[in-house]
């Protein structure tokens, strides 16, 4: 139950000066921890059996005072977990070296807030702000439940339980009104955080094991070819209200989701193999590659706003004007359906595809789903309402 510190020269990252850094190396119950000291030396200077610089002189004792500190402070750090922790490993004395509580101490809203502080670094390596934005409002709402239920500004991993998952879904849905699939999300986001504390070893039981996800079963809303074909020929008279119906026509045929449209670029226009022009460019939720054909009724629309952006292939509006303006469209044209933009892509995976006898790997591509089962699990009700489209078809003709 001992550890040994050894300070190791790294003479292979020497810098312009041809110093090289020390490091340090923890040894505890066979596990190593390596951290840098932040402390360069010449390598000629360094005596690695007696772990000190030579020969005596003003800058060689200071390196040395500081190796002593470094050397005295993770013993301190060392012998307060031997008093004060029942298990600890290496890791938990260099997080004790540096001030910081043992893995197993680390709380809830301490790891959720260093699982964002990651994805804001990630911004743009794959994570958007959107991202960023519901990880911290899953954080608020749980710090929230907290403060409600146990008046604490934290919680410990060690307490966590089943039944504090089964209170935080009661208090989302009745102290905060959240609707089910909302909450299902929430859940969702904090069992990421449960993830990442079991993979570093800070939880060693599984607390959702037992935990029933409550799925909702919502219909599929869409547009059928009649009322798509309704709002296709209504020419508005109000610029802004024409300019938001071409621009969701748009997106009926061709699934883009509202970030992808507005972020659509002319240079995202490229000459496919086959000769014709297609939509090429990385989907901001899953950056996987969506590739798109670009089919008559959408080309007619991007020539339509050419003149409007030298860079841009549409207008560019907020998405919450843009949902404004398709009510408003849906009380004039007389579609009695809750237009917002997702309808216009589901309408380019049912009415423009399935119903067009398209093949479901081939929607699953077109809509840039990371897995053919989501898609499946999406529009499986629509497929087999074309099947009996069909059945009913051939029992007419066989009669």
């Amino acid at each position: 139950m001992t550890i040994k510190i050894l300070f190791v020269l790294d003479k292979s990252k020497s810098n312009s000066k041809g110093l090289a850094p020390l490091k340090c190396r923890i040894t505890y119950m066979g596990e190593r921890k390596p951290f840098a000291t932040g402390i360069f030396i010449n390598p000629q200077n360094w005596d690695n059996k007696q772990q000190k610089a030579k020969p005596p002189n003003y800058e060689n004792e200071t390196i040395n005072t500081q190796l002593s500190l470094i050397k005295n402070k993770i013993n301190q750090a060392f012998l307060f977990l031997q008093v004060n922790e029942e298990e600890f490993d290496v890791e938990d004395v260099f997080l004790q070296y540096k001030g910081n509580p043992p893995k197993k101490n680390k709380t809830i809203l301490q790891l959720f807030q260093e699982h964002n502080d990651r994805i804001e670094k990630l911004i743009g390596k794959g994570y958007s702000i959107a991202t960023l934005w519901k990880f911290k409002q899953a954080k608020e709402l749980l710090k929230d439940f907290i403060k409600y239920s146990f008046n604490k500004g934290d919680y410990h991993f060690k307490d966590l339980d089943l039944k504090f998952i089964q209170d935080y879904e009661f208090f989302l849905k009745a102290e905060k009104s959240l609707a089910l699939a909302t909450t299902n999300k929430m859940i969702q986001r904090f069992r990421k955080i449960v993830k990442v504390a079991l993979s570093e070893d800070i939880l060693h039981k599984e607390p959702f094991t037992n935990y029933k996800v409550k799925h909702i079963k919502k219909e599929i809303t869409y547009l059928t070819e009649e009322e798509l074909a309704k709002l296709e020929e209504y020419q508005f008279k109000a610029e802004k209200l024409q300019m938001v119906k071409d621009m969701f026509v748009f997106c009926c045929y061709t699934g883009l989701a509202y970030s992808e449209m507005v972020n659509l670029e002319k240079s995202h226009i490229i000459k496919g193999f086959d000769g014709n022009e297609w939509i090429n460019m990385m989907r901001g939720k899953t950056q996987h590659l969506l590739t798109i054909p670009l089919l008559t009724r959408s080309k007619r629309i991007i020539d339509k706003y050419d003149y409007v952006d030298e860079k841009r292939v549409l207008p560019k509006l907020s998405n919450q004007k843009f949902n404004v303006y398709l009510k408003e469209i849906a009380d004039i044209v007389g579609i009695n359906k809750r237009l917002t933009h997702h309808l216009a892509r589901r309408t380019f995976a049912t009415t423009v595809l399935l119903f067009n006898d398209v093949p479901m790997e081939i929607v699953s591509q077109l809509l840039g789903h990371s897995k053919i089962t989501i898609t499946q699990q999406h529009y499986a009700k629509v497929v087999q309402k074309k099947v009996s489209e069909q059945m009913f078809r051939l029992n007419e003709k066989l009669k």
